[in-house]
């Protein structure tokens, strides 16, 4: 499904080493959670991963396509095809209500039944909501819904539960695992959260820019059995 070779990365004109080689096999359909201190290379991983960025050098293959070799256009085509974002900041249209951000996401896959994943993050009683009216947790539930609607190949999460509560961060962490299994997406989430990472398939732990250590984890749990 993705794989990626000899990665690097830098910033301010080399002085910020984000990559130092990484190399990582992400299979189809699995949960793989990358987590690490903040500056290891979480989030620049995974932005190259999915085509948000470049890398300096090396390769890397999504869904069967070279995304190294893509133009900028070919590379918006591949995320809006193949790909689903939950970032930590909304990125929500403030013009929009809650409905029509989750549109937006759906209408790219022809989804009609979009209603049910804005169910799932416990907003149905918030469709005509503007975003400005919102707790920062009820924005971070519509980014996921939106992404969820687009029925993403592979979906990207960067510390999706950063801005919710125990309780809501469990029942929408429970939704998308039991979605990837129905839908049979990949899941790549960054967090620093390592009982999350329990959920997971296979635990991707960076420090420096380099890949320091992959567990596979042979009986994840639910989000229901971690730690919080």
């Amino acid at each position: 499904m993705i794989v990626a070779t000899d990665l690097h990365k830098s910033f301010n004109g080399g002085a910020v080493k984000a990559l130092r080689g990484v190399s990582i096999n992400i299979e189809r359909g699995s949960f793989v959670a990358i987590i690490g201190a903040s500056g290891s290379g979480k989030s620049t991983l995974m932005n190259i991963l999915s085509g948000l960025e470049r890398a300096d050098s090396g390769n890397v293959t999504a869904c069967g396509r070279d995304l190294s070799a893509m133009t900028d256009k070919q590379l918006t085509e591949f995320r809006r095809e193949y790909v689903g974002f939950v970032f930590q900041q909304y990125y929500l249209l403030p013009h929009l209500n809650v409905e029509k951000n989750v549109r937006l996401g759906a209408d790219l896959a022809g989804n009609r039944d979009y209603l049910r994943d804005v169910e799932a993050v416990g907003l149905s009683d918030k469709l005509k909501a503007m975003p400005s009216t919102m707790s920062g947790g009820e924005q971070q539930r519509v980014c996921i819904a939106r992404a969820l609607a687009k029925k993403p190949q592979i979906l990207f999460l960067d510390e999706p539960t950063g801005a919710l509560d125990e309780s809501t961060g469990r029942s929408v962490l429970d939704y998308i695992a039991k979605l990837r299994k129905e839908r049979d997406f990949t899941m790549v989430m960054v967090t620093h959260n390592r009982n999350i990472a329990d959920m997971a398939d296979t635990v991707v732990e960076m420090n420096s820019g380099n890949i320091v250590g992959v567990t596979q984890n042979g009986s994840p749990k639910s989000a229901y059995e971690i730690g919080w």
